[in-house]
């Protein structure tokens, strides 16, 4: 049985690096958006992973905006943390910012939200522990994790109706 309560500290990831390389750029000689993602997915599932104290899979990714480009040469900087936790599932955000090895300058390349089911042995759904923000940066982002998941299952709700209005 999971513990009761965790706060978003517990499961952070303050800042994972990755260096680009020639190979991990698309057709206009930025970062594949593709390879973010990845890396992204990945590193969101740690923090879940660790405030479930389960495996956890990615059912959702929500609002990826990608505001500038990265380059050959940068170091992308990833930060992620666990915003909401219900019964089952989790909403983590990430950040990603693009580092000049060579000014330190950082630029707010992509953000994103992903939202995680844990799952037992036999691979359900399993209960996870209940999160307790306690910066008014974490309370913000508890309470917009919420808006986005009644979004999310107003909008499954509304494309179930149309589909069977439609067959």
């Amino acid at each position: 049985m999971p513990p009761a309560t965790k706060t978003p500290a517990a499961s952070t990831v303050k800042e994972q690096v990755y260096q680009v390389f020639p190979n991990d750029l698309n057709q206009n000689g930025t970062v594949f958006g593709g390879l973010i993602m990845a890396h992204m997915d990945r590193l969101c599932g740690v923090v879940a992973a660790r405030h479930a104290e389960s495996v956890v899979v990615t059912v959702s990714v929500d609002a990826v905006h990608f505001m500038l480009p990265a380059r050959r040469g940068d170091v992308l900087v990833m930060h992620a943390t666990m915003n909401r936790a219900w019964r089952t599932s989790m909403e983590v955000g990430c950040r990603v910012e693009a580092e000049s090895p060579f000014t330190s300058e950082r630029r707010h390349v992509l953000s994103a939200y992903l939202t995680f089911v844990a799952t037992d042995a036999d691979g359900r759904p399993r209960l996870v522990p209940l999160l307790t923000p306690e910066t008014p940066d974490e309370k913000r982002r508890f309470a917009e994790a919420d808006l986005r998941r009644q979004n999310r299952l107003r909008t499954a709700e509304e494309l179930k109706a149309l589909a069977e209005h439609t067959h």
